[in-house]
């Protein structure tokens, strides 16, 4: 497992759909070592925190391996950091990563917190409307780290597992239990009481759920 790219960026302006938009999501690979801290990496930022950010949101990854899917699929090449991830890499797919499992990415120790719901400023980034909901229906999300140690990323560090979560519940699994299944309130209420890392748009859904058994 390793890191392929890691890409910043501060918050700009652009112009969509006749409207100007604040958004930190147009991320562009850098080179060298950058700094890991508790709430973003050196170099960038969010533009909206009431929605971006924090302490769970600290990172986002997503798997280089879409990459090639995404292009077929659109006929579209993409620069890495083209979906507004900091660290693109190679290894740590959705189906395979646990929600609380802990990696080592060069020097920083980072915990998967929860799978990344897409917003319009996806849809800006690549000029389409319908963008959002395709990658949301396709499940290749990624996933939104937590900082449990600060220290270096760097294009190129391998990433090594630190421990692996008490719970067997996958990005994937928790993508597709709160947004492609009808039953299974237990288990939604076992995740509700499990793992408190969950932004309100994946609590909510479960919430739901148990309420409507």
């Amino acid at each position: 497992m390793r890191v392929v790219s890691v890409n910043v960026s501060l918050p700009k302006t652009v112009v969509a759909g006749g409207h100007e938009v604040r958004t930190g999501i147009f991320k562009e690979p850098v080179a060298g070592p950058v700094a890991v801290r508790r709430l973003n990496l050196a170099g960038d930022a969010q533009a909206d925190l009431s929605v971006h950010g924090g302490l769970n949101k600290a990172v986002y990854a997503y798997p280089a391996e879409h990459y090639p899917t995404w292009a077929a699929e659109t006929g579209r090449a993409f620069p890495f950091g083209q979906f507004g991830e900091n660290l693109t890499t190679e290894g740590l797919l959705e189906d395979a990563v646990r929600i609380g499992d802990i990696y080592r990415f060069g020097t920083a120790v980072l915990e998967v917190a929860q799978p990344r719901m897409p917003c319009y400023k996806l849809a800006v980034r690549m000029n389409d409307p319908g963008f959002p909901k395709r990658f949301m229906k396709s499940g290749r999300t990624g996933f939104y780290l937590r900082v449990v140690e600060e220290g270096e990323v760097a294009a190129g560090d391998t990433i090594e597992a630190v421990s692996r979560a008490a719970g067997n519940l996958t990005v994937r699994e928790l993508w597709h239990l709160c947004y492609f299944d009808d039953g299974h309130a237990d288990l939604a209420r076992d995740v509700l009481a499990h793992y408190t890392t969950l932004g309100p748009e994946w609590r909510r859904p479960l919430e739901q759920r148990v309420m409507g058994e």
